[in-house]
């Protein structure tokens, strides 16, 4: 069975409201819109789009979180340590149950890719199921049935 391929024009997508915490911003007023643009049929990985505002706040990460900067600035610092400047073009990986700080300093805009982590017992199961699959090969129609 072949399985659909999501494609989205992201630059035009419109947003929708995901506010930050109020108790976890530090400076300013950020603003944060986000729209959902793909999801795997597992549900444990989603693509979002996302837009914020100049400002300073504290993220704190549920799920692994790879990030890809289409447009603006971000300082990121995270237990004291130095600030690390992402701009459009950079990519950054945020660990599930890691924390930082963002400091946005131009309207920035992302894509988001995130995905839930799985108990260790049941991913060891998935990678041999994933593996076992692998091994038996693509599936393939009978020859007889691929001519008219």
């Amino acid at each position: 069975m072949l399985v659909p391929i999501i494609a989205q024009a992201v630059v035009s997508e419109r947003l929708s409201a995901s506010p930050i915490d109020d108790g976890s911003i530090l400076e300013g007023d950020p603003v944060a819109t986000a729209k959902l643009v793909a999801k795997s049929r597992d549900r444990l990985m989603w693509v979002s789009l996302w837009h914020c505002t100049p400002g300073t706040f504290d993220w704190r990460y549920a799920e692994d979180e790879v990030v890809y900067i289409l447009s603006g600035e971000v300082f990121l610092s995270s237990g004291g340590g130095a600030e690390r400047r992402l701009g459009a073009g950079d990519v950054a990986l945020f660990p599930a149950k890691s924390a930082c700080r963002w400091r946005v300093t131009q309207p920035l805009r992302k894509v988001a890719v995130l995905r839930k982590q799985v108990p260790r017992p049941l991913s060891l199961a998935l990678r041999a199921w994933n593996k076992l699959l692998l091994a038996l090969g693509p599936r393939r129609a009978p020859a007889s049935s691929l001519s008219g």
